[in-house]
């Protein structure tokens, strides 16, 4: 179908074969087609209460969605029909006719209850169509319904990508448009008249005070007050005379209750003007293609037995409430985990610690949402989750350190390996200086810090996957050392031939040069001898000359003497004589 193109006649959107619901394709393909924004009216009422003719109306038909006049449900499943938007341009209202509830002949209430949550979860406008009056079992009903639908939003999560989520925002919820069929009450308080509207807000209204009844009074008005931000009440008096019901869709508004026509009018009017385009999760206009996504995901999910099945609605309604506090629960309970915990911690302590903490927390969630939780049947099914969490998170603690550990050890080993590619320790000897590299790098993996409690058994793995080249290098240092020691063997032999050698060179170099020495000494000796026996022939000379000098000396100096004892007495002759001369003169 074409974006500007739409259905001139109501197509099945969602068949009901036998209490189980199916989708048609021929209607989805018609629906996927659709590229413009969608505007979603549905509506959901008892059956025989005149919901097609208000959908026709929006249509803008006397005729379309089928009309009966007899006690027999004639809806069956629930009935699409796109339409031009009247005021907005470029947009589709897509109109929901739903099988009426409480069809004696189907006596299925959660086939009912089915329709009722899943034209709920389609529409961007809610048409609640009730008759007379607001009780309060056309209000536990809506939040019984309500409730399911938040459940089914959550379960259906994983599968609805954009097209649902589990949050229970307030941008996704429906409008609420409460219509009263043949309403014959006086609006009015006190005496005082009130609006239509006003009549809905009193009816919703909560009561004040904390007991319990009062308690049981206010839970599906405030779960109604949540789940419908914006809501709206019309209601409708009797169209026209019983007998004329029959051929209800023939009659023209001349035929009808001027009252009533107004206020069709009015509904309309306010349907065109105030009903919002569906809005996905993530807040963009759906389209055809985005809507049958969400029809698929939701009908499979009531298809697998997704939706909670219980004829007692206060049990329903505990087991609703009480998963969606437990989810709600386990929510915080991951978000406070996800937070706080920072993976790997160094000690298992440190997790179970926070583990604790949060689980009381969760608990204390669970416990203020909880409705009538009979025997603490679901907080011990919470805490069992909760456990089980524990455990994942804590094998979650182990696989991150382990992969974080590793990470680290590839990076500090690094080097190493490489050194070992390069053949640095293919030495003989290597396999000391592989170990000795090895501690080194265990010690810097072991000084840094957020390793967590896998940070042993990682190096341990890490040691035992690279054992082979441990085993290699070992061999290799073997066969090198022993390679090595027979060349040092043969060195040494070959150094100790030398040294004999050697030594006896020298040895003959010495006696060689010893007797050179001895030669030279002997000739020394001799030489000197030669020069002592010179020396003495010339000391003997020379004293032999000074002998000679020295008699000569003494000759000389005897001669002299005898000379001069002789002068000596000669004079004394001479004197003597002078004086007998000069005593013969006398």
């Amino acid at each position: 179908m074409a974006s500007g193109v739409h259905m001139p006649e109501p197509q099945c959107l969602v068949e009901n074969i036998s209490g189980r619901l199916a989708v048609n394709p021929k209607a989805l393909k018609l629906l996927s087609a659709i590229e413009q924004p969608l505007v979603v009216v549905a509506i959901v009422g008892l059956y025989r209460t005149g919901k097609s003719y208000l959908m026709n109306k929006l249509a803008g038909k006397n005729k379309g969605f089928s009309v009966g006049s007899t006690v027999q449900s004639h809806t069956k499943g629930i009935w699409m029909w796109c339409v031009p938007h009247p005021r907005k341009p470029d947009h589709t209202l897509v109109l929901l006719d739903t099988e009426g509830l409480g069809d004696v002949e189907k006596g299925d209430k959660k086939n009912d209850t089915q329709i009722f949550v899943l034209a709920l979860l389609l529409s961007s406008t809610f048409v609640y169509n009730t008759m007379n009056k607001i009780d309060q079992r056309a209000i536990d009903l809506l939040h019984y319904v309500a409730e399911l639908s938040k459940w089914l939003q959550t379960v259906s999560s994983t599968d609805a990508d954009e097209a649902s989520g589990p949050e229970d925002s307030v941008s996704n919820c429906p409008d609420l448009v409460w219509t009263l069929r043949d309403f014959y009450l006086d609006l009015e308080v006190n005496g005082h008249p009130i609006t239509a509207d006003e009549y809905l807000e009193n009816s919703l209204r909560l009561k004040p005070g904390t007991d319990k009844s009062l308690q049981n009074f206010n839970l599906p008005r405030q779960c109604i007050q949540k789940f419908f931000p914006t809501k709206k009440c019309f209601i409708f008096d009797s169209p026209t005379h019983r007998k004329k019901l029959a051929q209800l869709e023939m009659l023209h508004d001349e035929d009808l209750e001027a009252d009533f026509v107004q206020q069709v009018a009015e509904f309309c009017s306010y349907i065109f003007s105030h009903s919002k385009s569906k809005i996905l999760p993530e807040g963009s206009k759906a389209n055809g293609s985005h809507l049958e996504r969400v029809v698929l995901t939701y009908v499979k999910a009531i298809s697998s037995g997704d939706l909670p099945c219980v004829e007692n609605t206060v049990l329903a309604l505990a087991q609703v409430k009480n998963s969606a506090a437990m989810k709600k629960a386990i929510a915080h309970y991951d978000q406070q985990m996800g937070q706080n915990l920072h993976l790997p911690t160094e000690t298992l302590q440190e997790l179970l610690d926070l583990h604790r903490i949060c689980k009381k927390v969760a608990i204390e969630v669970f416990v203020m949402n909880s409705f009538k939780d009979v025997d603490h049947g679901f907080q011990k099914k919470l805490e069992t989750l909760l456990e089980a969490k524990q455990n994942e998170l804590h094998e979650r603690n182990l696989k991150t350190s382990l992969d974080r550990c590793s990470s680290l050890l590839q990076v500090i080993f690094e080097p190493l390996e490489e050194e070992v590619k390069q053949g640095f320790y293919s030495i003989p000897g290597g396999h000391r200086l592989f170990m000795q590299r090895r501690e080194e790098l265990k010690a810097v993996y072991r000084q840094v810090p957020w390793k967590g409690l896998q940070a042993e058994e990682a190096l341990r793995k890490y040691l035992q996957s690279k054992e082979s080249m441990n085993v290699t290098i070992f061999q290799t240092d073997l066969a090198l050392t022993q390679r090595e020691k027979e060349m040092e063997e043969a060195r040494l032999q070959a150094e100790a031939v030398n040294f004999n050698v050697q030594v006896l060179a020298a040895i003959l170099t010495q006696q060689h040069q010893m007797m050179e020495r001895r030669q030279r000494f002997y000739q020394e000796q001799v030489r000197r001898m030669e020069i002592n026996r010179l020396h003495q022939q010339v000391l003997q000379q020379r004293a032999q000359e000074r002998y000679l000098q020295e008699e000569a000396k003494r000759i000389q100096e005897r001669a002299q003497a005898e000379n001069k004892r002789l002068q000596d007495e000669l004079e004394h002759l001479q004197i003597n004589d002078s004086n007998d001369d000069k005593c013969i003169i006398l």
